[in-house]
């Protein structure tokens, strides 16, 4: 008989917010179920409860029927369950078999670490895994999918593993890492673990999990089986509407006005010379695999890396940014891909991430902070935006990731940019927040905005953009009009620079 692990009436409250609210369901071993729902609807919170980070204030959970309170991760890991979180849990000093080995490491008979023992039992799960890493080699000079192979072939290595939760695993990973993470997925399940799988991008939740449990506010929807149910009806349990067309849907009627940001043979360090133009009222979609230069283009273009070449023209007139300071007052911001890291700042509240950009116009001329402005632009940020907030001070931290976002964008919004330059914005968002993401891009460009959309997500680049350019080997290949554009035309530019036939 397999493993089952049932949560009973869990609830978990956190200030203004009701986080969990009388959770009940079961999980079983050898199924992969998915977690579903917006930002905000409880998934992660429920890991964590479960892991021990967090203890709820009712409710219990069992595990083959015996009742579980674990105060600590560690407690959770020693019975047998171990949770994957997007952020690493390794030292990246630590070799590969060290980190999997820490705190367990084999000795000799004087209490000697084994070292030769501990490399000789991790090559057998990296061969049982067919990685192609070793383990002497330093977490830190491996990329960021074989540190999250490193995560889970520690837990794999503990011989008690029942239950192994994976939160957005995927969030930094390419398509090829994707289907090597699927396929040790598929091994786990093989061996009857229970496999828990948080993730918005509905074409993983189809192609990996066998069911799906739905959240929405906190409180659990129900369980569906993912193969069976169509992806409308699960989106419609999980925001409580239906979204129909997602992009048919969406208000585009604009005017596309004369040529508004004028890149001429613009290189750096980190991308060759590329040269495009970018209309008033536009949104310009960029398409290419990781690492085709989309990000360092942009980069180059606002100064956050230094030029090698070429000219940046704004309105005819031409732009020196030597830092993204610069390309703010020139009129041109950028979104980054990484929220964690380059966008929010993590130990202020809503009020001081959207501020941050506003310092110079929000000071007298003495350099003192005017509060009333400060909490004025907060408010019209939240209002605007939507912003799901108890109050303004709330640190930003303690938002959904799809609130985080509307926060940073609202920060660069407040300075009154020509150029919106967004770097996957919905990245790691559900599709929720999604639509009100893609409404809000449609709108900056009906304001007469030139919008830059980088997305790897196809069917969004096409469904929003007026016209694609196409990046491979950190060069433009070619451009694709909203009308010529498939997934199967940009994929092949992206991959080998030749439409498809």
């Amino acid at each position: 008989m397999g493993n089952v692990l049932e949560f009973q009436h869990i609830s978990k409250y956190f200030p203004g917010v009701k986080a969990l609210h009388d959770i009940c369901f079961k999980a079983y071993s050898g199924e992969v179920l998915a977690f579903l729902g917006e930002n905000g609807a409880g998934k992660s919170t429920l890991l964590k409860v479960l892991n021990g980070d967090y203890q709820p204030e009712e409710g219990n959970y069992l595990l083959n029927g015996e009742e579980k309170h674990f105060r600590t991760p560690h407690e959770a890991i020693e019975a047998g369950i171990s949770v994957i979180y997007q952020e690493r849990q390794i030292l990246l000093e630590l070799s590969v078999a060290e980190n999997i080995y820490l705190g367990r490491m084999p000795t000799k008979r004087a209490g000697i670490i084994d070292i030769r023992k501990a490399n000789a039992m991790a090559q057998r799960i990296i061969d049982d895994f067919g990685l192609q890493i070793k383990p002497t080699t330093k977490v830190k000079d491996l990329s960021i999918a074989y540190q999250q192979m490193v995560e889970i072939m520690k837990a794999y290595s503990r011989d008690n593993l029942k239950v192994i939760c994976f939160d957005e695993p995927t969030a930094s990973l390419s398509d090829s890492e994707i289907e090597s993470l699927f396929a040790i997925i598929k091994k786990l399940k093989s061996e009857d673990k229970i496999i828990l799988y948080v993730s918005h991008r509905m074409n993983e939740i189809q192609q990996i999990t066998d069911k799906a449990a739905i959240f929405k506010d906190g409180c659990y929807v129900d369980t569906v089986a993912t193969g069976k149910v169509p992806e409308s009806m699960m989106i419609k349990m999980m925001v409580g509407r239906d979204l129909g067309d997602i992009y048919a849907n969406l208000d585009r009627d604009k005017d596309i006005g004369d040529v508004l940001l004028d890149v001429q043979g613009v290189s750096s360090d980190f991308v060759k010379e590329n040269s495009f133009q970018l209309h008033a009222g536009e949104i310009l979609g960029f398409s290419g695999l990781v690492g085709a230069g989309r990000t360092e283009l942009m980069r180059a273009i606002i100064g956050a890396d230094k030029l090698r070449t070429g000219r940046i023209l704004l309105g005819g007139k031409e732009l020196v940014n030597k830092s993204p300071k610069d390309a703010m007052r020139n009129g041109i911001v950028l979104v980054p891909e990484d929220r964690k890291l380059q966008g929010i700042l993590a130990n202020l509240s809503v009020s001081g991430n959207i501020n941050i950009s506003l310092l110079d116009q929000n000071a007298n001329r003495f350099g003192i902070l005017s509060t009333k402005k400060e909490a004025a632009a907060a408010a019209q940020g939240i209002r605007d935006f939507h912003i799901k907030t108890p109050d303004a001070e709330k640190k930003i931290v303690e938002l959904s990731g799809g609130n985080q976002q509307k926060c940073i964008v609202a920060r660069w919004l407040a300075t009154n940019p020509k150029v919106l330059i967004l770097d996957e914005p919905t990245k790691g968002i559900d599709v929720g927040a999604k639509a009100e993401f893609y409404q809000m891009i449609c709108t900056f460009a009906k304001r007469g905005l030139g919008v830059i959309l980088i997305s790897s997500e196809l069917p969004e680049v096409i469904g929003l953009s007026d016209r694609i350019i196409v990046m491979k080997s950190l060069r433009i290949v070619d451009e694709v009009s909203r009308g010529e554009a498939t997934e199967d035309r940009l994929l092949s530019l992206g991959m080998i620079g030749e439409k498809a036939e």
